[in-house]
């Protein structure tokens, strides 16, 4: 049974209300993860709860800064919010046959001084999906805020030393790779020039010069249940576009 996931960084659900009910509707995902929503369960609009979805939401402390929000057609069995983080970052949604993780990685900023916390972060979500993955595997999506090889990436040599494109976190990233997670997008597509996000400056989505920060992982145990993975590439409404994996799963 093909189960559609969707992930996407709205940078604002109020603000990209209408684009993300449209994205809804026409895909009519099983499960979609929301990141950097800005709201809270009081400024969620009511419209999402009126889609016949089950509704999950992990806001941050700070009121109108990063969250996560899970929709999912079936209720979970269950619903985590047990990674440590003041700023809603991370939602677990238990299903029959994986974990879903929605996942906002932290930015390291313009002058990296969030680069620490960024890898104490990435340390800490390994070890988490470690956990998980001794009761079943996991399929994490979101916003990573790193591209991860130069293929990911339209100028690699000018932001060599750039926020998300440091040789400090694309290591990371190589860790979750060598742990066993697969990269789904890549397991369908080698091409380059395939990016979720772009500058609002610049014209930069216009002239493609984007990064890929965005991915669905899935534990190697599920690689043989990728039907399909993409970028929905035509959505507006964010500086991100939302990425889509197909697996042959229930949830």
């Amino acid at each position: 049974m093909a189960v559609s996931l969707i992930s996407w960084n709205v940078n604002g659900i109020r603000a990209a209300k209408e684009e993300a009910l449209k994205l809804i509707k026409s895909e009519k995902p099983d499960v979609i993860g929301f990141q950097e929503i800005k709201a809270d369960e009081k400024t969620i609009p009511k419209e999402f709860y009126d889609l016949g979805y089950e509704v999950e939401i992990n806001p941050a402390e700070k009121r109108g800064y990063s969250g996560t929000m899970s929709l999912a057609k079936k209720k979970p069995l269950t619903v985590l919010n047990d990674f440590e983080d003041n700023e809603g970052r991370v939602q677990t949604l238990e299903f029959s046959d994986f974990y879903f993780i929605n996942s906002y990685f932290p930015n390291s900023r313009r002058d990296l001084s969030r680069l620490d916390l960024k890898r104490e972060f990435n340390a800490r979500m390994l070890d988490y999906i470690k956990k998980l993955e001794r009761k079943k595997p996991v399929a994490i999506c979101g916003d990573f805020n790193v591209a991860h090889e130069d293929i990911d990436i339209a100028r690699p040599k000018e932001n060599a030393h750039n926020a998300g494109f440091t040789a400090e976190e694309r290591s990371d990233m190589d860790l979750f790779i060598g742990s066993g997670l697969v990269d789904t997008f890549r397991i369908f597509s080698k091409e380059p020039g395939n990016y979720t996000w772009w500058s609002y400056m610049f014209k930069a989505r216009d002239k493609n010069i984007g990064w890929r920060i965005d991915y669905f992982l899935i534990s190697k145990k599920l690689k043989d249940k990728a039907v399909s993975a993409s970028i929905l590439k035509d959505v507006k409404g964010s500086d991100h576009v939302p990425v889509k994996l197909v697996l042959d799963c229930r949830i």
